[in-house]
């Protein structure tokens, strides 16, 4: 086992492959589940509800709580070692899913899954350790874009497997991408440094992990529940009262999970703001697009919009956008060297918002489909490639598996609340007297998330520029140190 950097050559080459495999053995296997809602619900005799569970909504739970408190560890006792960790439940947890006997067991076993979203901030905060300097940037920005560009590529794959196979073979191929990403990080990933030693803070996690659980569970339920019902406004509150009490811990305790200045610091606020508001703009499209090409037409049929597309046609209207994906993540290195750091996210918002007006107006043939889709994936590279970046340049090299971490959650969170917003517009649009969606729900939905986009790059042009690292010194009781946890020098 290797115990110190390789930086740069075939050893730092095969060390980036292995982050990548480990990356796309996260992104992969949870969009080629998307698909699987409704044959879950047939083969296994359940509810909607209780399906959606299963491929989503207790995998999101659990990857939001779990994923800060993973970050944080492998800042602390080796992000190579927690790596390793995390690959081996997920690669229990997809292994047991294939084999899961009921809707019960597949959703306690997705849940167990939920440690992967912690494979990107670890892959992220292992590349400044590995690569050389003048190879990060370009290094962080390829690893990033692929979580983008994976998207259409797991749909793909889903519908093929959905269409022509059973779902359960669907966790068989993830379960060996995942065994392969763990072979490869075990074979060329070495140990990176670690923070100095301290307790871990479970209060601190518990704040923050029931916070994430409130509001995330409100979102996820709120369609079911009603969003002003006595449980969904509790939980939201519940989620604001956590919070509150989650940064008051965290700006006493001497260890914190995550330093407030990782949170709410002048100089990466606005990374973690615009991670939210691209999650919410590309879930919006995640989910709609599919189900627009997907919905039955012809005679007869309510609406009459949709093009009665299979899943795995649907997974190919979404193909060109990822592919434009890719080369824009290698460009965004140098938007950011030409126009600032901020420059490569402000235009792929913008981008992203063109392509949802030019869907807003146009969604009545495939190809329109295709092409709108194609300039949002290609918005979609760049912005994904910006926010690592971002993170670390204002953040330490003892922080950067945490700061990463919080962004993923994030944009995560912005998902969530995307997907159902995407959901509330068109449950409020449909075909008179039915619960249909109407047509104009679509171009209504578009255009909502275009104008995020466009708030988002509104956002990152007008907001306040800091310089340094953003990471401020600060004082706990008995020391004084910098927010990265590193000791600061004390004034006589």
């Amino acid at each position: 086992m290797a115990t110190s950097p390789s930086r740069g050559g075939p050893a730092g080459n095969a060390a980036l492959a292995a982050l990548v495999l480990a990356v796309l053995s996260y992104s992969l296997v949870q969009t080629m589940l998307v698909p699987t809602v409704g044959v879950l619900q047939r083969d296994l005799h359940t509810s909607p509800a209780a399906a959606s569970w299963a491929v989503l909504s207790s995998t999101l739970l659990t990857s939001a709580v779990l994923t800060p408190l993973i970050s944080r560890l492998g800042d602390r006792h080796g992000k190579r070692r927690v790596l390793v960790v995390t690959l081996t439940v997920h690669l229990a947890g997809t292994l047991g899913a294939a084999f899961a006997w009921d809707v019960a067991s597949l959703i306690v076993l997705r849940a167990v899954q939920g440690v992967s979203l912690a494979l990107l901030p670890l892959a992220l905060g292992l590349i400044r350790d590995v690569m050389p300097p003048h190879r990060v940037a370009g290094a962080l920005g390829l690893t990033s874009g692929l979580v983008a560009g994976a998207a259409g590529a797991g749909l793909l794959v889903g519908g093929l497997l959905v269409d022509h196979a059973s779902w359960r073979w669907l966790f068989a191929a993830g379960a060996l991408l995942v065994a392969a990403a763990l072979a490869a990080v075990l074979r060329w990933v070495p140990e990176g440094p670690t923070a100095p030693s301290g307790s871990l803070d479970v209060p601190g996690g518990a704040l923050l992990g029931g916070a994430l659980v409130a509001v995330l569970l409100g979102l996820t339920q709120g369609p079911a529940w009603g969003w002003a019902s006595p449980a969904v406004l509790g939980l939201f509150a519940g989620c604001a009262v956590l919070s509150a009490l989650f940064l008051a811990w965290e700006r006493r305790v001497p260890h914190p999970l995550v330093d407030p200045a990782l949170l709410l610091g002048p100089a990466i606020r606005t990374v973690h703001l615009g991670a939210f508001l691209l999650g919410a703009v590309q879930f919006v499209f995640y989910v709609l697009i599919p189900k627009l090409a997907e919905t039955p037409s012809g005679p007869g049929v309510l609406g009459g919009y949709g093009f009665g597309a299979s899943v795995t046609v649907a997974g190919l209207i979404l193909a060109p956008g990822t592919l434009c994906g890719l080369p824009a993540s290698a460009l965004a290195g140098r938007v950011e060297g030409r126009f600032g750091a901020r420059a490569p996210l402000a235009l792929g918002l913008t981008v992203s918002a063109a392509g949802g007006a030019l869907l807003a107006l146009e969604h009545h043939a495939v190809w329109h489909l295709v092409l709108g889709y194609a300039v949002i994936g290609t918005g979609f590279g760049f912005a994904m490639a910006a926010l690592p970046r971002m993170v670390h340049q204002v953040s330490g090299p003892d922080t950067g598996a945490t700061a990463n971490g919080v962004n993923t959650v994030a944009r995560t969170v912005g998902g969530a609340v995307g997907s159902q917003l995407a959901a509330a517009i068109l449950a409020s649009r449909t075909v008179p007297h039915t619960a249909v969606p109407a047509a104009h729900g679509y171009t209504v939905s578009f255009w909502t998330a275009a104008g995020v986009a466009a708030a988002g790059t509104l956002l990152l042009l007008t907001g306040r520029r800091s310089g340094g690292s953003g990471l401020p010194t600060r004082t706990v009781p008995g020391r004084t140190r910098r927010a990265d946890g590193v000791p600061a020098r004390s004034e006589p």
